[in-house]
């Protein structure tokens, strides 16, 4: 390419062949990867929020010449909040660029992923995509009983009435388990709304049918007005750009040394309980959180068949 725009140069545009003459567009790509969550730092295994996504996405949106940003998501969702952020900060860039949004949905768009696919001005999924599941969930265990039979008194010390709800280590409260669906409710009208504000016209389907947590493939995504194509990203968009279009992906920092970026594996840092080697805090990660990150992940998976 650097070629084509030295000749383009030092060469008369009325000897050059026609095709030569035009710079192909270039799309930069940015990919959302994985349950969207908060990254603690304690494990090695990247998380998709806020803070990881909004470097790339600041330099796909200052492509000058770029006339749009395709966004590639395969996630099975997790954080409303960081879903949301990261939604709103593509809408942001998109409208002060002025740049087109095009989202591609690979493996799974569902949840928070759906909620920040939304933030596309044309979506894209695979007739196999998973997506959907516009809803809200929480859980958790109950531990009780077993620890009335292993002999356990659980002591318990709070400032405030409701300091210590939905502990699991207690029986389940009628009023902490009401105040908890109306916190659900509340999380779920403004999923509603958004998708709402941005597909609105496009649904085809009631919301009571839609708006159950409920998902699909992306044939019936298609069909619902949850999508606009099916297809994937290089066919779509050499029909849209031409043939000679090119993608660029931009991509935050990856590999072994990238973990001493995070603040919580920066050298000489200060971190309770850990030592002030990188080694031994990489060591750490490798422990009991990112076993717990893991089965989050996995759970988040396998609640999409996946």
């Amino acid at each position: 390419m650097k070629i084509m725009k030295y000749l383009r140069k030092v060469i008369p545009s009325s000897i050059l062949p026609e095709k030569w003459l035009k710079e192909p567009v270039v799309i930069p790509v940015v990919r959302m990867v994985g349950p969207i969550m908060v990254s603690n730092g304690g494990h090695m295994r990247s998380s998709l929020n806020m803070a990881s996504i909004a470097g790339p996405l600041q330099k796909a949106f200052d492509m000058k010449d770029a006339p749009a940003v395709a966004i590639s998501i395969n996630s099975p969702g997790g954080s409303p909040v960081q879903s949301r952020l990261i939604h709103e900060r593509i809408r942001q860039l998109a409208a002060e660029k002025g740049k087109d949004v095009l989202v591609f949905c690979e493996d799974a768009a569902a949840s928070g992923g759906y909620m920040i696919a939304v933030a596309g001005d044309v979506i894209i999924a695979d007739p196999s995509s998973i997506v959907g599941s516009i809803g809200v969930v929480s859980g958790g265990f109950g531990f009780v009983d077993a620890i009335a039979k292993l002999g356990v008194e659980r002591r318990i010390y709070t400032a405030g009435t409701q300091k210590a709800m939905l502990d699991p280590f207690k029986p389940e409260n009628p009023e902490h388990v009401a105040h908890l669906d109306e916190l659900l409710q509340d999380l779920f009208e403004s999923f509603k709304d958004l998708v709402r504000r941005r597909r609105g016209d496009k649904l085809t389907e009631p919301e009571d049918k839609l708006f159950t947590g409920a998902f699909w493939t992306g044939n019936k995504a298609l069909d619902y007005g949850l999508v606009d194509e099916l297809g994937d990203m290089n066919s779509y968009l050499k029909r849209r750009y031409g043939e000679d279009m090119k993608t660029k992906l931009i991509a935050p920092p990856s590999g072994f040394f990238s973990l001493f970026h995070s603040s919580s594996l920066s050298m000489g840092s200060s971190h309770s309980g850990s030592a002030g080697d990188p080694v031994d805090r990489i060591a750490e990660g490798l422990s009991a959180e990112r076993v717990l990150a893991s089965l989050e992940e996995r759970a988040l998976w396998s609640r999409i068949g996946l």
